[in-house]
């Protein structure tokens, strides 16, 4: 018997199924992306206005402690995804779980600024960071071939939780308060998450003695140690960070995080000067994810056949768009055609901002490699809200914060033309 044979025929997947045991990895990605909600920008700006009304906090001074918070965890992402390329996604996704847990446990307690800092910076490294990172590396591990309609069922956990956290943090604030939606969020995550992660997850398909895409060993591979070298070409970090491709993606990582979030932290503001509820708000927040659905299925499937980097020039293209009309947005009809601009963009996004980094560096080394993109990702989400603060409190609108922010996606789509796979 061939070394592979030995090595893949003594494993087992924690449950038999008739299809391959991947999918029930995407499945439990999926549930991972969900519940990275309560540290996602739409589910944390319901909390803003309630934080200002009740401590009497000013909008600038809020968004500078966000901004700081989410820049000192994006700064440690990068452990995070050693961590994970160390010790597997399995016993990650068990810290992880427990730590944002305990994250929206002291959220629930904040009442002075230190200990909303605090709360800041755990919620965004545990949730939009390392829960966010988690299912964008194990997913990966699973999939080579079909990688992008993998990822695509993957994203129906963001766009499920986007939908849903701002309605549900909306009613729950409004018929209890902001404290005990925050403890609701924490029990959810210690019934349902970590009991599904510590049984069904496992770090890749060599571990129940599968390959990726329940690829079969062929004679010609029976000789191999390391049959994943015939299946992709993967790239160490000190390899990818040689490439002038590394780099454009860095950036074009960057500026979806920065533009989006800093207009979904302060949603409720800008549509409030065209005279909108916040309830407009968290409708628009679940029209765009409503919208981004369908788009993410398409997305998935075209970039098993498409470019990366093309799509992610019609990501950039789709964003200016999307700020030109916030621009000139004053009615509920215009917030709607926002809301679906938004949607439409990152459906694209959501799945070609995933796929890029394991598309172009392979798998054995994504937890590293995909750490220091998620890293410039949280940076960039920490810079979205604070200009547009510090605008506001100083022009009293949005108006030249929006126009300086259209120079962000131009640029973005310059680099993506640039940004090809490179070759070793």
């Amino acid at each position: 018997m061939s070394f592979l044979q030995q090595r893949f025929s003594s494993k087992k997947a924690p449950v038999n199924t008739s299809f391959f045991y991947g999918w029930v990895i995407v499945l439990l990605s999926a549930l991972a992306v969900f519940f990275s909600g309560p540290g996602q920008t739409y589910s944390i700006s319901l909390f803003i206005d309630e934080y200002i009304k009740e401590f009497g906090w000013s909008r600038s001074m809020v968004s500078s402690i966000y901004s700081t918070a989410t820049l000192l965890a994006g700064l440690l992402l990068f452990l995070v995804g050693r961590m994970i390329d160390k010790y597997g996604q399995r016993k990650m996704a068990i810290v992880i779980g427990g730590m944002l847990a305990f994250a929206c446990f002291w959220n629930s307690f904040v009442s002075n600024v230190i200990m909303l800092f605090i709360g800041f910076f755990l919620i965004r490294l545990f949730g939009q960071g390392s829960m966010s990172l988690l299912p964008n590396t194990l997913v990966p591990q699973w999939f080579i071939k079909y990688r992008g309609r993998a990822f695509s069922f993957m994203a129906i956990g963001g766009f499920v939780s986007s939908a849903a956290l701002p309605i549900i943090n909306a009613w729950l604030i409004t018929h209890y308060n902001w404290q005990t939606t925050w403890v609701v969020w924490g029990i959810l995550l210690l019934l349902i998450f970590l009991p599904l992660a510590f049984l069904f997850i496992r770090n890749k398909p060599e571990d129940i003695g599968l390959l990726p895409d329940d690829t079969k060993i062929t004679p010609q591979q029976e000789g191999m140690n390391q049959p994943e070298e015939v299946l992709e070409e993967n790239w160490t970090l000190q390899e990818a960070r040689k490439t002038s491709t590394f780099w454009l993606l860095l950036f074009i990582v960057a500026i979806p995080a920065l533009v989006n979030t800093g207009l979904t932290f302060h949603l409720v503001s800008i549509l409030g000067e065209g005279g909108m509820s916040p309830a407009i708000a968290a409708m628009i927040l679940s029209l765009m994810a409503i919208l981004g659905f369908p788009i993410t299925f398409i997305s998935g499937f075209i970039l098993e056949r498409v470019k990366v980097n093309i799509l992610l020039a019609l990501i950039f293209i789709g964003e200016m768009i999307m700020i030109v009309i916030m621009l000139f947005t004053d009615t509920l009809l215009m917030a709607i055609l926002f809301g679906v601009v938004w949607g439409i963009t990152g459906g694209v996004e959501r799945i070609t901002l995933s796929i890029v980094w394991p598309t172009y560096f392979g798998r054995q080394h994504i937890g590293s490699i995909k750490g220091i993109a998620m890293t410039m990702m949280v940076i960039g989400s920490a810079f979205g809200p604070l200009p547009f603060g510090v605008a506001f409190d100083l022009f009293h609108g949005y108006t030249e914060i929006l126009l300086i922010t259209l120079i962000l996606p131009i640029a973005a789509v310059i680099a993506s033309l640039l940004a090809k796979k490179p070759q070793k």
